[in-house]
């Protein structure tokens, strides 16, 4: 159903003078109620029900980002030092997580030595829980993200020292 075909239903229920009208078909629920007062004459709720599919597959499991030698600005350290560390970053967009549930200890520590291949975190992105894991070894010098917070793609979770 598209736009033009809803617009023409909103009108022929308001001419009419029905107070509500439910259509249900196999993609798309709508609801229009009419009011008397004044203030809301017209309210129109479109919602989009999921068709039944087959569970997507992703086509391959999200690598971590190629790590490049970055400066992070929000880091205590003079930016000489910084310049040592490698930045990793996350692949996805999604919320990050340190632990991989409430009860367990987190992946990693500040101070944590790491090789590459172990998981540093989980990025949750629409319900699936993505490992992040390292792609290179070394040390956990700073954690950049808040446990639970959401991460844009490409944003510096880790810095490690790679000596």
């Amino acid at each position: 159903m598209d736009i033009k075909e809803i617009q023409s239903l909103i009108k022929f229920v308001a001419k009419s003078g029905a107070s509500e009208v439910k259509l249900e078909m196999e993609d798309v629920k709508i609801t229009i109620r009419t009011g008397s007062s004044a203030s809301s004459p017209e309210t129109t709720i479109v919602q989009q029900i999921p068709m039944a599919q087959a569970p997507a597959v992703p086509a391959a499991p999200a690598p971590a980002a190629p790590e490049t030698p970055a400066p992070a600005a929000s880091t205590p350290e003079p930016a000489s030092d910084d310049s040592k560390y490698i930045t990793i970053k996350s692949p996805i967009i999604g919320t990050f997580y340190r632990k991989p549930s409430p009860d367990k200890p987190a992946f990693v520590e500040v101070g944590s030595t790491i090789s590459q291949g172990d998981v540093l975190c989980v990025i949750e992105a629409m319900k699936l829980f993505n490992d992040i894991e390292s792609e290179v070894s070394g040390k956990i010098v700073k954690v950049l993200v808040e446990d639970s917070s959401p991460v844009e793609f490409d944003q510096p979770l880790f810095l490690v020292d790679p000596s």
